[in-house]
């Protein structure tokens, strides 16, 4: 797997993507090329009760990263999971895939963040990646994953791996009857997507936006 994650002095506080997002950017245009099995935004709300059983199973997986149970995995604990995994990670890919997934810049992966971690192993195709997952347990878990990748295919119209405000306008509005939503609907929507209000929603903005939808956030541990 060495050479597919970037230095992590590309990450967040830069404008330019890092080497880890342009490989999700990549994955993502490759689906893409297959199209989408969704045919509205309705039909993605539909999915969000067995989605969220669904990824609510990762917590026994969770738990077992989180070694000393405070509620967060930490870079030490992630590393750890990886030599537990037999998987070969260097340094420097390990802190850009732990910054990646870390949105809250707290040094700590939530539950939520977690999520989009797993959500990342499964896009990423590379042989290493296909290993982990099968030591991961994630075979049960890989329906819902290409659920959330179909559902960001469906809003990604013009298949360069990012949603625009345009782009979820016209999915909102696309529905079986021809029905047309409010434009309203669609930018509070979209606000919710663009964590960075680029007005840009990438792979990872829209899988931290659809765990809050089906009711998964990173106060997830607060309330148990």
């Amino acid at each position: 797997m060495g050479g597919i994650l970037g230095r992590h002095d590309t990450m967040k506080k830069s404008s330019n993507c890092s080497k880890l997002e342009i490989k999700m950017v990549e994955a993502i245009q490759k689906r893409a090329a297959h199209g989408t099995s969704l045919k509205s935004f309705n039909s993605i709300i539909m999915k969000f009760p067995k989605i969220d059983d669904s990824l609510r199973k990762c917590k026994t997986i969770f738990e077992q990263f989180d070694e000393d149970s405070n509620g967060e995995i930490d870079k030490q604990e992630l590393k750890h999971c990886f030599q537990k995994l037999e998987i070969s990670f260097t340094e420097e890919e390990i802190n850009d895939l732990f910054e990646f997934c870390d949105i809250n810049e707290d040094m700590g992966m939530k539950f939520n963040e977690f999520i989009v971690f797993m959500c990342l192993i499964y896009l990423l195709n590379e042989p290493a990646v296909s290993e982990a997952k099968i030591k991961m347990g994630l075979g049960n878990l890989e329906a819902t994953f290409e659920t959330l990748v179909d559902a960001f295919v469906f809003l990604d119209k013009n298949k360069d791996g990012y949603v625009s405000k345009e782009e979820m306008v016209q999915a909102i509005n696309e529905t079986a009857t021809g029905e047309r939503s409010s434009g309203r609907i669609a930018m509070r929507r979209f606000e919710e997507m663009d964590w960075d209000k680029n007005g840009m929603v990438t792979f990872k903005e829209f899988l931290f936006a659809f765990t809050r939808w089906v009711g998964i956030d990173d106060n997830e541990d607060d309330d148990e």
